[in-house]
Formats: structure tokens, C-alpha cells, sequence
């Protein structure tokens, strides 16, 4: 039986906002503390970029070169973190769906993952998921949205 072929996704948010640990969590491995020192391919669908690469404006064409070869991307906030490392409209860069991720859901107070919806939100995510990679919360209803067939954003792209 033919496996199904999964959208590809890159993962880009700050460093220690939890792209690795979401990572870890939606393939299935031991979710080990980790700093992402380069670009990973992981499992042949998750791109996993070091938070500097958002972070240092120098590295930002990193990321855009490598969405490319993503079907999905993925902002990845930290709802512990006051500010947010996206610039506004930061999605129109890229011409594929844009989703928002915010992650530590277990440790974080109301007010903080409203404040990084917000954020997510005005970086220009389509779609907002609470996720927490170490109890699972949330995590379900990610996955099946990244291995939808989700094309809303392209067309809007492609209208302009």
C-alpha cells in the first residue's frame, strides 16, 4: 500500500518558541530539549529553521528560499514572550497558506496566548492552533490541518 504523501511544512519562529519540540511531537519522537544549530529536513515534510534565522533580518532570505519547498508555513510564537519576532504582514511574503502556531499552551495564562494570537494574527496567519507538544493538546487538530489539501491562501495569492 502506497503511503500518502504529506504537505510539507517549514517551521519559523524565534528561538526557544518550540518549533523542535512541535516537531519531535508530530513525528512521533521522544521529545528531547534541543537548539537548533541549521536547517533540518525532518521525515522528508518539516523544515526546521534556528530562531535566528527570524531573528537576524541578514538570515531572513534563508527562510525564504527554503518556503519554496514548503506546501505550509508554519509562524511559531512563544505566548511567554512580551513581543513578537514577525513583522506585521510578514505572510505576504510567502504564496502559500500561512498558519499560526502557538505553542506551551500547558504553561501559558489566557492573556498571554491572546496577546500571541494577536500577534500571529497580524503577522498575517490565516489559521491559529494552541498547541502544547508536551501534553498534546491541540496537536490533533494541527496535524489534520497541515495534511489537508488547503489552498484558500494560494488562490488569494495568485489573484493579486
Amino acid at each position: 500500500m502506497e503511503q500518502k504523501k504529506r504537505n510539507r511544512i517549514i517551521l519559523i519562529g524565534p528561538v526557544s518558541s518550540g518549533k523542535t519540540t512541535l516537531s519531535q511531537r508530530i513525528t512521533d519522537r521522544e521529545i528531547i530539549p534541543n537548539k537548533t544549530q541549521a536547517l533540518s529536513l525532518i521525515d522528508d515534510f518539516i523544515f526546521d529553521t534556528p530562531g535566528e534565522y527570524l531573528e537576524m533580518v541578514h538570515y531572513r532570505g534563508a527562510i525564504t528560499v527554503t518556503s519554496a519547498e514548503a506546501d505550509i508555513v508554519i509562524f511559531v510564537q512563544n505566548p511567554i514572550e512580551d513581543n513578537s519576532a514577525f513583522p506585521p504582514a510578514y505572510a505576504s511574503l510567502f504564496c502559500k497558506p500561512v498558519f499560526g502556531v502557538i505553542t506551551k499552551s500547558d504553561v501559558a495564562n489566557k492573556t498571554q496566548i491572546k496577546r500571541a494570537r494577536k500577534q500571529l494574527e497580524m503577522a498575517g496567519a490565516q489559521k491559529v492552533f494552541v498547541v502544547s507538544s508536551i501534553t498534546g493538546e491541540g496537536i490533533d487538530d494541527f496535524v489534520k490541518a497541515i495534511d489537508d489539501k488547503w489552498e484558500g491562501s494560494v488562490k488569494q495569492c495568485l489573484a493579486r
